[in-house]
């Protein structure tokens, strides 16, 4: 199998048209491997949030091409675009959207229900996932009643919980303290990364790079240079 979950060739995303056309990506190599956690960090309006949204099929790159868990997702449109998210994406966001009229347990459970499973099976998954989080005794409270941690590791478990090959996260810890910050990518590094999955998590809390195995540092829509544990090259 492809040892890179993402492969990204000269993609480019612009905004407008004409005089109004703004560059946002200027022509993105990267590539994300299996197996490991890959941040996207630079200055606010760098392009990293347009890249993970054009990485997970929520944009179309204006140009080059795009290759996801081996699937040409710049080829992909519409329905098909859709359900390809739904079976291999889990996504995080910066501000948790749970519903708040679902448990903790009914929120994580939602993917499976959106796959139409049976609702008491998915959340008796979602239950058991909870449990390793670290959140099995709030498995029936609502998001009123949990912290911010507590949400977070909640989006963390529906977004791992239909066992999809590729995380993406959105600043998933912009909205935590440092010690929580710190508590619950701990957990997503335990939980999440495995030798078949590859997680991307875009950020500017540098409080957390030390959890990344590689940090894709971006400017002006372009990737200036990539740093591993071993240092940049």
């Amino acid at each position: 199998m492809n040892s890179h979950a993402v492969v990204c060739k000269n993609i480019s995303k612009n905004f407008g048209s004409g005089e109004d056309e703004v560059k946002v990506l200027r022509g993105i190599d990267l590539e994300v491997p299996l197996g490991e956690m890959t941040f996207l960090v630079g200055p606010s309006g760098c392009g990293k949030t347009t890249l993970l949204s054009v990485i997970a099929g929520l944009l179309n790159p204006s140009q080059g091409d795009l290759n996801v868990l081996g699937t040409p997702l710049h080829t992909i449109k519409g329905s098909k675009a859709v359900e390809f998210r739904r079976v291999n994406l889990g996504f995080v966001f910066q501000q948790f959207n749970l519903l708040p009229s679902l448990t903790a347990a009914e929120n994580a459970a939602v993917p499976l229900l959106a796959a139409n499973w049976n609702r008491k099976q998915a959340v008796e998954k979602a239950k058991t996932l909870l449990d390793d989080l670290g959140l099995g005794s709030r498995a029936n409270a609502y998001p009123n009643q949990l912290s911010g941690g507590q949400q977070q590791r909640v989006a963390f478990a529906r977004a791992l919980i239909h066992d999809p090959k590729l995380i993406v996260c959105d600043e998933p810890t912009s909205a935590l303290d440092e010690h929580t910050g710190h508590h619950v990518m701990e957990l997503l590094r335990k939980i999440a990364v495995r030798p078949e999955r590859a997680v991307l998590v875009v950020t500017h809390d540098n409080r957390i790079f030390n959890f990344a195995d590689r940090i894709a540092h971006m400017n002006d829509g372009h990737v200036t240079h990539i740093e591993t544990n071993g240092g940049s090259h």
